[in-house]
Protein backbone atom coordinates (compact mmCIF):
# COMPACT_ATOMS: atom_id res chain seq x y z
CA UNK A 1 0.00 0.00 0.00
CA UNK A 2 1.20 3.43 -1.02
CA UNK A 3 1.36 6.45 1.58
CA UNK A 4 2.02 4.53 4.72
CA UNK A 5 5.74 4.66 6.68
CA UNK A 6 7.15 1.46 7.61
CA UNK A 7 6.32 1.99 10.95
CA UNK A 8 2.58 2.61 10.58
CA UNK A 9 2.08 0.04 8.09
CA UNK A 10 -1.23 -2.09 9.18
CA UNK A 11 -1.01 -5.34 10.38
CA UNK A 12 -3.98 -6.85 8.29
CA UNK A 13 -5.64 -5.75 5.45
CA UNK A 14 -8.78 -6.94 4.22
CA UNK A 15 -10.70 -6.56 0.95
CA UNK A 16 -14.49 -5.43 0.96
CA UNK A 17 -15.77 -6.69 -2.49
CA UNK A 18 -19.53 -5.49 -1.82
CA UNK A 19 -21.66 -4.96 1.28
CA UNK A 20 -22.12 -8.49 2.13
CA UNK A 21 -18.74 -8.55 2.72
CA UNK A 22 -18.26 -5.31 4.44
CA UNK A 23 -21.62 -6.80 7.05
CA UNK A 24 -19.51 -9.92 7.62
CA UNK A 25 -16.32 -7.42 8.72
CA UNK A 26 -18.54 -5.21 10.73
CA UNK A 27 -20.34 -8.53 12.43
CA UNK A 28 -16.71 -9.89 13.15
CA UNK A 29 -15.76 -6.56 14.83
CA UNK A 30 -18.68 -6.65 16.86
CA UNK A 31 -18.06 -9.99 18.43
CA UNK A 32 -14.15 -8.36 18.69
CA UNK A 33 -15.15 -5.89 20.45
CA UNK A 34 -15.15 -5.91 24.69
CA UNK A 35 -16.57 -2.73 26.98
CA UNK A 36 -14.33 -0.22 27.12
CA UNK A 37 -12.98 -0.60 23.57
CA UNK A 38 -12.01 2.65 21.49
CA UNK A 39 -12.43 1.37 18.02
CA UNK A 40 -10.98 5.10 15.70
CA UNK A 41 -12.86 5.03 11.85
CA UNK A 42 -10.69 6.52 9.32
CA UNK A 43 -10.84 7.55 5.88
CA UNK A 44 -11.50 10.49 3.24
CA UNK A 45 -14.88 11.54 2.52
CA UNK A 46 -17.03 8.72 1.27
CA UNK A 47 -14.73 6.03 2.02
CA UNK A 48 -17.92 4.73 3.85
CA UNK A 49 -17.24 5.25 7.38
CA UNK A 50 -20.51 5.89 8.07
CA UNK A 51 -22.31 2.83 6.63
CA UNK A 52 -19.49 0.76 8.25
CA UNK A 53 -20.49 2.38 11.63
CA UNK A 54 -24.03 1.27 10.59
CA UNK A 55 -23.37 -2.20 10.31
CA UNK A 56 -21.32 -2.24 13.24
CA UNK A 57 -23.78 -0.83 15.73
CA UNK A 58 -26.81 -2.80 14.17
CA UNK A 59 -24.58 -6.33 14.67
CA UNK A 60 -23.47 -5.06 17.71
CA UNK A 61 -27.72 -4.19 19.05
CA UNK A 62 -28.62 -7.36 17.05
CA UNK A 63 -31.23 -4.85 15.71
CA UNK A 64 -30.82 -4.89 11.81
CA UNK A 65 -33.43 -1.99 11.48
CA UNK A 66 -31.48 0.10 14.27
CA UNK A 67 -31.93 3.85 13.22
CA UNK A 68 -28.45 4.98 13.21
CA UNK A 69 -28.55 9.29 12.67
CA UNK A 70 -24.93 10.48 12.01
CA UNK A 71 -23.49 12.23 15.30
CA UNK A 72 -21.55 15.30 13.27
CA UNK A 73 -23.59 17.71 14.89
CA UNK A 74 -24.48 15.83 18.18
CA UNK A 75 -20.88 14.50 18.38
CA UNK A 76 -22.31 11.64 20.37
CA UNK A 77 -24.78 9.13 19.72
CA UNK A 78 -25.53 6.17 22.36
CA UNK A 79 -27.23 2.90 21.91
CA UNK A 80 -27.92 -0.26 24.10
CA UNK A 81 -25.53 -3.14 22.68
CA UNK A 82 -26.30 -6.84 23.55
CA UNK A 83 -23.48 -6.87 25.48
CA UNK A 84 -22.13 -3.31 26.41
CA UNK A 85 -23.38 -0.03 25.78
CA UNK A 86 -22.28 1.76 22.44
CA UNK A 87 -21.27 5.14 21.51
CA UNK A 88 -21.39 6.63 18.10
CA UNK A 89 -19.09 9.64 18.07
CA UNK A 90 -17.90 11.62 15.38
CA UNK A 91 -15.10 14.13 16.26
CA UNK A 92 -14.85 16.60 13.16
CA UNK A 93 -16.31 19.54 14.61
CA UNK A 94 -13.94 19.72 17.59
CA UNK A 95 -11.77 22.15 18.40
CA UNK A 96 -9.52 19.92 20.71
CA UNK A 97 -9.59 17.35 23.53
CA UNK A 98 -11.16 20.13 25.56
CA UNK A 99 -14.13 19.91 24.25
CA UNK A 100 -14.52 16.15 25.15
CA UNK A 101 -14.38 17.69 28.45
CA UNK A 102 -17.06 19.58 28.72
CA UNK A 103 -19.40 16.83 27.49
CA UNK A 104 -18.43 14.59 29.86
CA UNK A 105 -16.50 12.27 26.95
CA UNK A 106 -14.95 10.29 29.92
CA UNK A 107 -17.70 8.93 31.57
CA UNK A 108 -19.73 8.46 28.54
CA UNK A 109 -17.54 5.76 27.27
CA UNK A 110 -16.62 3.93 30.56
CA UNK A 111 -17.57 0.38 30.40
CA UNK A 112 -19.03 0.91 26.72
CA UNK A 113 -17.67 0.25 23.36
CA UNK A 114 -16.88 3.60 21.57
CA UNK A 115 -16.99 3.75 17.95
CA UNK A 116 -15.15 7.43 16.53
CA UNK A 117 -15.03 8.90 13.60
CA UNK A 118 -12.15 11.79 12.80
CA UNK A 119 -10.85 10.80 15.81
CA UNK A 120 -7.47 12.51 15.04
CA UNK A 121 -9.05 15.64 15.40
CA UNK A 122 -8.71 14.76 19.31
CA UNK A 123 -6.18 11.74 19.25
CA UNK A 124 -4.68 12.99 22.95
CA UNK A 125 -8.34 11.98 24.29
CA UNK A 126 -8.10 8.47 22.89
CA UNK A 127 -6.28 5.51 25.01
CA UNK A 128 -3.30 3.96 24.36
CA UNK A 129 -4.50 0.80 23.61
CA UNK A 130 -7.44 1.45 20.35
CA UNK A 131 -8.14 -0.01 17.27
CA UNK A 132 -7.77 1.57 14.35
CA UNK A 133 -9.87 0.73 11.19
CA UNK A 134 -9.03 3.04 7.83
CA UNK A 135 -11.28 2.75 5.01
CA UNK A 136 -10.02 3.41 1.75
CA UNK A 137 -11.68 3.11 -2.16
CA UNK A 138 -10.14 2.49 -5.27
CA UNK A 139 -11.32 4.42 -8.87
CA UNK A 140 -12.27 1.44 -10.87
CA UNK A 141 -13.18 -1.61 -8.47
CA UNK A 142 -16.98 -0.67 -8.22
CA UNK A 143 -19.02 1.13 -6.14
CA UNK A 144 -19.18 -0.97 -3.29
CA UNK A 145 -15.19 -2.14 -2.86
CA UNK A 146 -13.56 -0.80 -0.27
CA UNK A 147 -10.15 -1.60 1.73
CA UNK A 148 -10.63 -2.20 5.82
CA UNK A 149 -6.31 -1.05 7.20
CA UNK A 150 -6.75 -2.68 10.65
CA UNK A 151 -3.43 -1.00 12.70
CA UNK A 152 -4.34 -1.81 16.42
CA UNK A 153 -2.82 0.88 19.32
CA UNK A 154 -0.70 -0.61 22.36
CA UNK A 155 0.99 -3.89 23.16
CA UNK A 156 -2.60 -4.97 25.07
CA UNK A 157 -4.94 -4.32 21.60
CA UNK A 158 -2.32 -6.01 19.68
CA UNK A 159 -2.18 -9.21 21.43
CA UNK A 160 -5.82 -9.22 21.30
CA UNK A 161 -6.24 -7.97 17.61
CA UNK A 162 -3.76 -11.12 16.36
CA UNK A 163 -5.23 -13.86 18.32
CA UNK A 164 -8.44 -12.71 17.34
CA UNK A 165 -7.71 -12.39 13.51
CA UNK A 166 -5.85 -16.39 14.09
CA UNK A 167 -8.71 -17.66 15.63
CA UNK A 168 -11.09 -16.54 12.44
CA UNK A 169 -8.54 -17.98 10.14
CA UNK A 170 -8.40 -21.20 11.93
CA UNK A 171 -12.18 -21.34 12.37
CA UNK A 172 -12.21 -20.48 8.46
CA UNK A 173 -9.94 -23.72 7.24
CA UNK A 174 -11.43 -25.93 9.14
CA UNK A 175 -14.74 -24.73 8.38
CA UNK A 176 -16.23 -23.42 11.41
CA UNK A 177 -16.17 -19.98 10.74
CA UNK A 178 -19.81 -19.79 10.90
CA UNK A 179 -20.30 -21.54 13.94
CA UNK A 180 -21.88 -20.20 17.41
CA UNK A 181 -18.95 -19.79 20.15
CA UNK A 182 -19.99 -20.11 23.30
CA UNK A 183 -17.14 -19.13 25.91
CA UNK A 184 -17.06 -21.96 28.52
CA UNK A 185 -16.31 -21.64 32.10
CA UNK A 186 -12.43 -21.38 32.82
CA UNK A 187 -10.55 -23.22 34.83
CA UNK A 188 -7.87 -22.01 37.16
CA UNK A 189 -5.19 -21.53 34.15
CA UNK A 190 -4.99 -18.85 32.04
CA UNK A 191 -6.22 -21.20 28.61
CA UNK A 192 -9.45 -20.34 27.83
CA UNK A 193 -12.24 -22.79 25.88
CA UNK A 194 -15.17 -21.87 23.92
CA UNK A 195 -17.81 -24.52 22.59
CA UNK A 196 -18.40 -23.99 18.96
CA UNK A 197 -21.80 -25.07 17.32
CA UNK A 198 -22.42 -25.20 13.53
CA UNK A 199 -25.63 -24.91 11.61
CA UNK A 200 -26.06 -29.06 11.68
CA UNK A 201 -25.83 -28.82 15.37
CA UNK A 202 -22.53 -30.25 15.66
CA UNK A 203 -19.69 -29.38 18.43
CA UNK A 204 -16.16 -28.62 18.76
CA UNK A 205 -14.28 -27.02 21.60
CA UNK A 206 -12.03 -24.42 20.43
CA UNK A 207 -9.21 -24.37 22.80
CA UNK A 208 -6.85 -20.72 23.44
CA UNK A 209 -3.39 -21.08 24.73
CA UNK A 210 -1.45 -18.25 23.89
CA UNK A 211 2.36 -19.56 24.29
CA UNK A 212 3.64 -19.01 27.68
CA UNK A 213 5.01 -15.52 28.65
CA UNK A 214 8.42 -16.29 30.95
CA UNK A 215 7.16 -14.24 33.67
CA UNK A 216 9.55 -12.36 36.01
CA UNK A 217 12.60 -14.60 37.28
CA UNK A 218 12.36 -16.15 40.86
CA UNK A 219 15.96 -17.72 41.26
CA UNK A 220 18.73 -18.95 38.96
CA UNK A 221 17.27 -16.67 36.33
CA UNK A 222 14.63 -18.41 35.98
CA UNK A 223 10.43 -17.85 36.63
CA UNK A 224 7.64 -19.91 38.30
CA UNK A 225 6.48 -21.62 35.17
CA UNK A 226 10.00 -22.27 34.18
CA UNK A 227 11.26 -23.94 37.93
CA UNK A 228 7.51 -25.76 38.53
CA UNK A 229 7.93 -27.64 34.84
CA UNK A 230 4.76 -25.96 33.30
CA UNK A 231 4.17 -25.79 29.82
CA UNK A 232 4.63 -22.89 27.17
CA UNK A 233 3.22 -23.51 24.24
CA UNK A 234 0.42 -26.12 23.18
CA UNK A 235 3.07 -28.69 21.23
CA UNK A 236 3.23 -30.16 24.98
CA UNK A 237 -0.80 -30.89 24.50
CA UNK A 238 -0.54 -32.44 20.73
CA UNK A 239 2.77 -34.38 21.58
CA UNK A 240 0.86 -35.75 24.84
CA UNK A 241 -2.55 -36.55 23.58
CA UNK A 242 -1.10 -38.48 20.63
CA UNK A 243 0.99 -40.57 23.19
CA UNK A 244 -1.87 -40.93 24.81
CA UNK A 245 -4.16 -42.10 22.04
CA UNK A 246 -1.17 -44.30 20.65
CA UNK A 247 -1.65 -46.81 24.35
CA UNK A 248 -5.46 -46.65 22.87
CA UNK A 249 -7.29 -44.32 25.43
CA UNK A 250 -9.64 -41.72 24.28
CA UNK A 251 -8.30 -37.58 24.02
CA UNK A 252 -9.81 -35.50 21.83
CA UNK A 253 -9.57 -35.56 18.12
CA UNK A 254 -7.50 -32.41 16.69
CA UNK A 255 -9.63 -31.10 13.82
CA UNK A 256 -7.14 -27.68 13.29
CA UNK A 257 -3.94 -26.16 15.08
CA UNK A 258 -1.72 -23.59 14.92
CA UNK A 259 1.08 -23.89 17.19
CA UNK A 260 2.33 -20.21 16.87
CA UNK A 261 -1.17 -18.82 17.70
CA UNK A 262 -1.31 -21.11 20.81
CA UNK A 263 -4.67 -22.46 19.17
CA UNK A 264 -6.50 -25.98 18.41
CA UNK A 265 -9.81 -27.08 17.45
CA UNK A 266 -10.65 -30.03 19.07
CA UNK A 267 -13.75 -32.91 19.91
CA UNK A 268 -16.12 -32.23 22.19
CA UNK A 269 -16.70 -34.79 24.99
CA UNK A 270 -19.56 -33.16 26.41
CA UNK A 271 -20.08 -32.57 29.86
CA UNK A 272 -20.57 -35.75 31.73
CA UNK A 273 -17.88 -36.71 33.82
CA UNK A 274 -16.50 -39.00 36.39
CA UNK A 275 -18.31 -36.94 38.98
CA UNK A 276 -22.04 -37.59 38.04
CA UNK A 277 -24.76 -35.63 39.52
CA UNK A 278 -24.47 -37.30 42.96
CA UNK A 279 -20.97 -36.68 43.37
CA UNK A 280 -17.99 -38.54 43.25
CA UNK A 281 -19.34 -41.96 40.87
CA UNK A 282 -17.45 -44.72 42.47
CA UNK A 283 -17.50 -47.40 39.60
CA UNK A 284 -16.39 -44.55 37.38
CA UNK A 285 -13.71 -43.51 39.74
CA UNK A 286 -12.73 -46.94 39.74
CA UNK A 287 -12.15 -46.72 35.79
CA UNK A 288 -10.13 -43.83 36.36
CA UNK A 289 -7.74 -45.57 38.95
CA UNK A 290 -7.57 -48.76 36.40
CA UNK A 291 -6.70 -46.82 33.64
CA UNK A 292 -3.37 -45.40 35.98
CA UNK A 293 -2.33 -48.94 36.55
CA UNK A 294 -2.50 -50.03 32.73
CA UNK A 295 -0.41 -46.83 31.97
CA UNK A 296 2.29 -47.00 35.27
CA UNK A 297 2.66 -50.17 33.98
CA UNK A 298 3.94 -49.63 30.30
CA UNK A 299 7.59 -48.86 29.29
CA UNK A 300 6.90 -45.37 27.82
CA UNK A 301 9.00 -42.95 26.39
CA UNK A 302 10.04 -39.80 27.43
CA UNK A 303 9.98 -38.34 23.85
CA UNK A 304 6.85 -37.85 21.77
CA UNK A 305 6.80 -37.18 18.54
CA UNK A 306 4.10 -34.80 16.70
CA UNK A 307 3.75 -32.54 13.56
CA UNK A 308 6.73 -34.13 11.98
CA UNK A 309 8.86 -33.28 15.37
CA UNK A 310 9.72 -34.58 19.00
CA UNK A 311 8.71 -33.04 22.40
CA UNK A 312 10.58 -34.19 25.14
CA UNK A 313 8.35 -34.52 28.48
CA UNK A 314 10.03 -32.43 31.15
CA UNK A 315 11.07 -34.58 34.65
CA UNK A 316 9.09 -33.57 37.45
CA UNK A 317 12.09 -32.94 39.88
CA UNK A 318 12.85 -31.46 43.52
CA UNK A 319 13.24 -27.83 42.35
CA UNK A 320 9.29 -27.90 40.65
CA UNK A 321 7.90 -29.70 43.75
CA UNK A 322 9.91 -27.40 45.92
CA UNK A 323 8.58 -24.49 44.24
CA UNK A 324 4.79 -25.97 43.85
CA UNK A 325 4.90 -26.09 48.36
CA UNK A 326 5.91 -22.64 48.60
CA UNK A 327 3.24 -21.26 47.02
CA UNK A 328 1.61 -21.88 50.49
CA UNK A 329 4.26 -19.86 52.42
CA UNK A 330 3.64 -17.00 49.81
CA UNK A 331 -0.21 -16.95 49.74
CA UNK A 332 -2.16 -19.34 51.93
CA UNK A 333 0.07 -17.94 55.14
CA UNK A 334 -0.40 -14.81 54.84
CA UNK A 335 -4.26 -14.79 54.02
CA UNK A 336 -5.27 -17.71 57.15
CA UNK A 337 -2.23 -16.38 59.53
CA UNK A 338 -0.43 -13.57 61.37
CA UNK A 339 1.78 -13.20 58.35
CA UNK A 340 4.33 -15.62 55.89
CA UNK A 341 6.34 -17.86 58.61
CA UNK A 342 9.88 -16.31 59.24
CA UNK A 343 12.99 -17.19 57.13
CA UNK A 344 13.98 -19.55 59.51
CA UNK A 345 10.49 -21.43 59.64
CA UNK A 346 10.62 -21.55 55.79
CA UNK A 347 14.45 -22.94 55.37
CA UNK A 348 13.30 -25.45 57.85
CA UNK A 349 10.13 -26.48 56.00
CA UNK A 350 11.95 -26.86 52.70
CA UNK A 351 14.44 -28.81 54.15
CA UNK A 352 11.70 -31.10 55.85
CA UNK A 353 10.15 -31.41 52.09
CA UNK A 354 13.44 -32.15 50.45
CA UNK A 355 14.30 -34.90 52.79
CA UNK A 356 10.79 -36.41 52.35
CA UNK A 357 10.77 -35.86 48.83
CA UNK A 358 13.73 -37.66 47.85
CA UNK A 359 13.32 -40.99 47.98
CA UNK A 360 9.85 -40.80 46.05
CA UNK A 361 12.00 -38.96 43.47
CA UNK A 362 14.26 -41.56 43.20
CA UNK A 363 11.79 -44.17 42.39
CA UNK A 364 11.34 -44.90 38.65
CA UNK A 365 9.15 -42.56 36.74
CA UNK A 366 6.07 -42.39 34.42
CA UNK A 367 4.04 -40.26 32.33
CA UNK A 368 2.52 -38.10 35.30
CA UNK A 369 -0.80 -36.03 33.98
CA UNK A 370 -0.64 -33.57 36.59
CA UNK A 371 -4.23 -32.63 36.90
CA UNK A 372 -5.65 -35.81 36.65
CA UNK A 373 -8.87 -35.42 38.45
CA UNK A 374 -12.92 -35.20 38.32
CA UNK A 375 -12.92 -32.33 35.69
CA UNK A 376 -10.52 -33.23 33.15
CA UNK A 377 -11.86 -37.18 33.04
CA UNK A 378 -15.06 -37.26 30.84
CA UNK A 379 -17.18 -40.54 30.68
CA UNK A 380 -17.60 -41.18 27.05
CA UNK A 381 -21.10 -43.85 27.87
CA UNK A 382 -20.75 -45.11 24.28
CA UNK A 383 -17.17 -46.17 23.81
CA UNK A 384 -15.61 -49.53 25.49
CA UNK A 385 -13.55 -50.48 27.83
CA UNK A 386 -10.59 -47.42 29.41
CA UNK A 387 -11.88 -45.50 26.35
CA UNK A 388 -14.89 -44.80 28.16
CA UNK A 389 -12.29 -42.31 30.10
CA UNK A 390 -12.08 -39.21 27.59
CA UNK A 391 -8.79 -37.46 28.59
CA UNK A 392 -8.26 -33.72 28.59
CA UNK A 393 -6.19 -31.03 30.18
CA UNK A 394 -2.81 -32.85 29.94
CA UNK A 395 -0.23 -30.47 28.36
CA UNK A 396 1.12 -29.97 31.59
CA UNK A 397 2.56 -33.85 32.02
CA UNK A 398 5.98 -34.90 32.95
CA UNK A 399 7.82 -37.44 34.05
CA UNK A 400 7.02 -38.05 37.92
CA UNK A 401 6.37 -40.54 40.80
CA UNK A 402 3.00 -42.63 39.50
CA UNK A 403 1.60 -41.95 42.71
CA UNK A 404 0.81 -37.88 42.11
CA UNK A 405 -1.44 -39.05 39.71
CA UNK A 406 -3.01 -41.53 41.88
CA UNK A 407 -3.48 -38.98 44.66
CA UNK A 408 -4.79 -36.24 42.26
CA UNK A 409 -7.88 -38.56 41.51
CA UNK A 410 -8.52 -39.86 44.40
CA UNK A 411 -7.87 -37.27 46.59
CA UNK A 412 -10.26 -34.68 44.33
CA UNK A 413 -9.84 -31.20 45.22
CA UNK A 414 -13.06 -29.86 43.48
CA UNK A 415 -15.08 -32.87 44.10
CA UNK A 416 -15.74 -34.81 47.34
CA UNK A 417 -14.40 -38.45 47.30
CA UNK A 418 -15.75 -40.50 50.58
CA UNK A 419 -12.64 -42.00 52.71
CA UNK A 420 -13.98 -45.50 52.40
CA UNK A 421 -13.81 -45.09 48.27
CA UNK A 422 -10.81 -44.07 48.38
CA UNK A 423 -9.06 -46.44 50.36
CA UNK A 424 -10.99 -49.14 48.15
CA UNK A 425 -9.55 -47.13 44.71
CA UNK A 426 -6.33 -47.18 46.23
CA UNK A 427 -6.30 -50.73 46.81
CA UNK A 428 -7.97 -52.01 43.25
CA UNK A 429 -4.77 -49.78 41.84
CA UNK A 430 -2.14 -51.71 44.05
CA UNK A 431 -3.90 -55.23 43.24
CA UNK A 432 -4.03 -54.33 39.24
CA UNK A 433 -0.17 -52.92 39.70
CA UNK A 434 1.02 -56.06 41.39
CA UNK A 435 -0.81 -58.56 39.19
CA UNK A 436 1.20 -57.40 36.03
CA UNK A 437 4.60 -56.48 37.98
CA UNK A 438 5.10 -58.91 41.11
CA UNK A 439 8.09 -56.77 42.17
CA UNK A 440 5.36 -54.12 43.32
CA UNK A 441 5.83 -52.89 46.45
CA UNK A 442 2.69 -51.59 48.45
CA UNK A 443 3.66 -50.33 51.45
CA UNK A 444 6.59 -48.18 49.58
CA UNK A 445 3.58 -46.95 47.69
CA UNK A 446 1.31 -46.25 50.65
CA UNK A 447 4.32 -44.10 51.77
CA UNK A 448 4.74 -42.73 48.26
CA UNK A 449 1.07 -41.52 47.70
CA UNK A 450 0.80 -39.85 51.43
CA UNK A 451 4.01 -37.85 50.30
CA UNK A 452 2.28 -36.74 47.33
CA UNK A 453 -0.95 -35.92 48.19
CA UNK A 454 0.54 -34.14 51.21
CA UNK A 455 2.75 -32.39 48.32
CA UNK A 456 -0.21 -31.64 46.33
CA UNK A 457 -2.82 -30.73 48.86
CA UNK A 458 -0.01 -27.79 50.27
CA UNK A 459 0.42 -26.54 46.52
CA UNK A 460 -3.02 -26.50 46.05
CA UNK A 461 -3.33 -24.56 49.21
CA UNK A 462 -1.37 -22.08 47.99
CA UNK A 463 -2.81 -21.85 44.55
CA UNK A 464 -6.56 -21.43 45.28
CA UNK A 465 -5.60 -18.32 47.62
CA UNK A 466 -3.20 -17.24 45.01
CA UNK A 467 -6.74 -17.19 42.48
CA UNK A 468 -8.50 -15.19 44.88
CA UNK A 469 -5.67 -12.81 46.14
CA UNK A 470 -4.43 -12.07 42.66
CA UNK A 471 -6.55 -13.01 39.64
CA UNK A 472 -9.74 -12.10 41.40
CA UNK A 473 -11.45 -15.61 41.39
CA UNK A 474 -12.52 -16.05 44.73
CA UNK A 475 -14.92 -19.11 44.30
CA UNK A 476 -11.95 -21.88 45.07
CA UNK A 477 -11.90 -20.27 48.57
CA UNK A 478 -14.93 -22.58 49.26
CA UNK A 479 -12.78 -25.65 48.48
CA UNK A 480 -9.80 -24.65 50.96
CA UNK A 481 -11.27 -26.86 54.16
CA UNK A 482 -11.63 -30.46 51.72
CA UNK A 483 -7.86 -29.30 51.16
CA UNK A 484 -6.40 -28.70 54.37
CA UNK A 485 -8.64 -32.15 55.44
CA UNK A 486 -6.72 -33.81 52.96
CA UNK A 487 -3.43 -32.32 54.23
CA UNK A 488 -3.71 -33.50 57.63
CA UNK A 489 -4.92 -36.99 56.29
CA UNK A 490 -1.73 -37.55 54.24
CA UNK A 491 0.49 -36.03 57.47
CA UNK A 492 -0.85 -38.80 59.47
CA UNK A 493 1.39 -40.85 58.29
CA UNK A 494 4.22 -41.88 59.83
CA UNK A 495 7.28 -40.50 56.98
CA UNK A 496 5.61 -37.04 57.10
CA UNK A 497 5.65 -36.96 61.32
CA UNK A 498 8.38 -34.31 60.95
CA UNK A 499 6.39 -31.98 58.51
CA UNK A 500 3.50 -32.46 60.54
CA UNK A 501 5.51 -31.09 63.67
CA UNK A 502 6.08 -27.92 61.87
CA UNK A 503 2.87 -27.28 60.74
CA UNK A 504 0.99 -27.86 63.86
CA UNK A 505 3.76 -25.31 65.15
CA UNK A 506 4.15 -22.65 61.96
CA UNK A 507 0.62 -22.50 60.30
CA UNK A 508 -1.83 -25.21 62.11
CA UNK A 509 -4.93 -23.81 60.08
CA UNK A 510 -3.50 -25.84 57.64
CA UNK A 511 -4.49 -28.98 59.85
CA UNK A 512 -7.73 -27.53 61.27
CA UNK A 513 -6.06 -26.30 64.29
CA UNK A 514 -6.42 -23.06 65.76
CA UNK A 515 -3.46 -21.11 65.92
CA UNK A 516 -1.06 -21.42 68.79
CA UNK A 517 -1.06 -17.89 71.01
Amino acid sequence: MNGHSPLDRPIEIVELVDERATAALARWLAQFARAGDVIVLGGELGAGKTAFARAFLREATGDPDLETPSPTFTIVQSYEGKEFPLVHADFYRLRGPGDLVQIGWSETIRDAVALVEWGERAAAALPADHLDVTLEFEQGRGPDYRLALFRPRGPSMLARFTLARAVEALLERAGWAEARRELMYGDASTRANERLTNAAGQTAILMIAPPRAPGPALRFGKSYAEIARLSTDIRAYLAVGEGLRGLGLSVPRVYAHSVVDGLALIEDFGAETIADATGANASRYAEAAALLADVHTRILPSELPFDGEFYTLPGYDLEAMLIEVELALDWYAPAVARGAPSSGARIQFLTLWRDILSPVLAEPATWTLRDYHSPNIHWLADRQGLARLGLIDFQDAVLGPPAYDVASLLQDARQAVAEDTEQRLLALYMRRRAQIDPTFDAPRFISAYSVMGAQRATKILGLFTRLDRRDGKPQYLRLLPRIEQTLARNLAHPVLDPLRRWFETHLPRALGLPPED
